[in-house]
This record gives structure tokens, sequence and C-alpha cells, in this order.
């Protein structure tokens, strides 16, 4: 079983499951149905690590990203993927600028990826030299551009969604960009009282404009440094590992996962048991 270590073992299970409900709650107000896309999209949120949102035009993937950036107040970026998008209009690029002494020099000009909660918006439409501007930024947490590393921000989330049954004019996520996700989350079309819910909600005003925010971003990297406290059994670690050596091993699996995708299924079994 995974636990947390007995020190103050109620007050920071409470503190956490607090956070969560709290940020749920809000979102609710404006993501109607989809509980089970909001939960995981959130804790994705709170163990700091990357989603890919899939699901046809209209479903509310972008909505979504918007609210929990307002809830969370985070500084948010919407990077919008298209064919002729390139690396510097993500990463950033140096520009020359006149000081106040009239002295020319190079400077930086940070690009949409330097905030805390990322948008990549059809991120399949961009080409793959472009997609791969994302690569160390994800995982590393900063890019280099011109030969100087620049840190990103904390916390660093990228929350990209594509289409999966459009095929024109796009590029599928190479293995390499796909592995930087801690999660995949389909979006289906809601039922029929949810869509009447919807259109309830957007009578008079946005929904959207009635959010506020419940949790601080000192708060949400307080949370994220509560789940790293849960211990997890050996016996369970091991399980982890078997699940993932055995997709290396299938022959219906084309490529197995990563030592990346134990550590996702790690820290999502350590979010999952703090709420538990």
């Amino acid at each position: 079983m995974a636990t947390i270590a007995p020190n103050n073992i109620e007050a920071q299970v409470a503190d956490f499951k607090s956070r969560y409900e709290s940020i749920e709650s809000e979102v609710g107000k404006v993501i109607v149905g989809h509980h089970q896309v909001v939960a995981q999209t959130i804790l994705c949120l709170m163990i700091g690590g990357h989603a890919l949102l899939e699901g046809v035009p209209g479903l509310g993937k972008t909505m979504l990203v918007r609210t929990l950036s307002q809830v969370l107040h985070l500084q948010f970026s919407r990077i919008q993927f298209t064919p002729d998008l390139m690396p510097a209009d993500i990463v950033g690029t140096s520009i020359v600028a006149t000081d106040a002494n009239g002295q020319r020099n190079w400077q930086f000009q940070p690009g949409p990826i330097f905030g805390n909660l990322i948008l990549a918006d059809e991120i399949n439409r961009a080409t793959p030299k472009t997609q791969s501007a994302l690569l160390e930024a994800m995982e590393e947490r900063q890019v280099t551009v011109d030969g100087t590393t620049y840190q990103l921000a904390r916390p660093f989330i990228v929350l990209a969604t594509q289409n999966p049954i459009e095929y024109e004019g796009t590029f599928p996520l190479p293995e390499a960009q796909l592995d930087r996700f801690l999660l995949r989350i389909r979006l289906g079309y809601p039922n029929t009282a949810d869509e009447v819910r919807i259109l309830d909600a957007q009578q008079y005003n946005h929904p959207v404009d009635s959010v506020e925010q419940v949790v601080s971003l000192e708060e949400l990297l307080a949370a994220q440094a509560e789940i790293k406290k849960v211990y997890v059994e050996n016996d369970l670690r091991r399980y982890m590992v078997d699940v993932v050596s055995a997709t290396r091993s299938h022959e219906d699996v084309y490529l197995g996962a990563s030592p990346r995708g134990s550590l996702a299924l790690f820290r999502a079994a350590q979010a999952k048991a703090a709420l538990a």
C-alpha cells in the first residue's frame, strides 16, 4: 500500500485534499460533466506533470485550461500550433536592442513558453521541428537559445490538445514527444443532461467570468512537495516496474514504456493515495 510518512499525517492529508477539492469545485462551475477528465487534469497539475488532452473540437479542452489558470492564478500562455510556426516563436529569440546610452547589443526576447501553465493548442498541427522545441522545456524545465540556457518558471506545466480523428495537415507526435506527457486524457461528448446544463450556464454570462482564485501558486508548490512524502511499499514499487516491463515484451505493443513511465505511475499513485 501507499501511505504518507508518519509526520502530521492527518494534517497533510486534509490540507492536500482540501486544496484539490476546492480546485475541482471551482472548475466545475465552468466545465460541466467530464468529471474524470477534470479530476485527471487537476491531479496532473498537482503532481507537476504534463497532460495531452485528446478530443474533437468544441468539447471544452481549451476552456478547461483557461479555467485552471484562473482558479490557480498562474501565468498563462497560449500557443496556437500551425504548420508555419517556428521554434523561435515558442522559446523566444535574440534581438538587437538599443540601451539608454545608444549602444546596441543582443537582448533575449522570451517566447510564450515562459509561463506557469502553457496551452499548446492543436499541437499536432505544427511540424516535427517545432514540436521538438518543447522537448527540452517539458523535461528539463529550461530552454537554450544561442548557446545560453534560460530556466523556466516553477511550476511549469504543459497542457497540449489535439484532434485525434483529423489527419489532413497534421503531424503525429513522435514517441519522444509523447513520452514527456504524464497523462493522455481523452474527452468524449457530454450526455444530454450535461449539455442542457451547458446551455443554461451560458444563457446570460460566460461562466468563466465568475471563476475565482482558490489556490495560490505557493500553495500549489506546497501540494506538489507534500505528494512526494507519500511512502510507497517496496512490493508496490516492484509491481509498477513489472507492469511497465510487460509493455516492453508484449508482441502487441509497438514501443514499450520507458523508465519515465514507471516514474509517472509512481507519482500518480502517490497523489491518488493522498486523496484516498
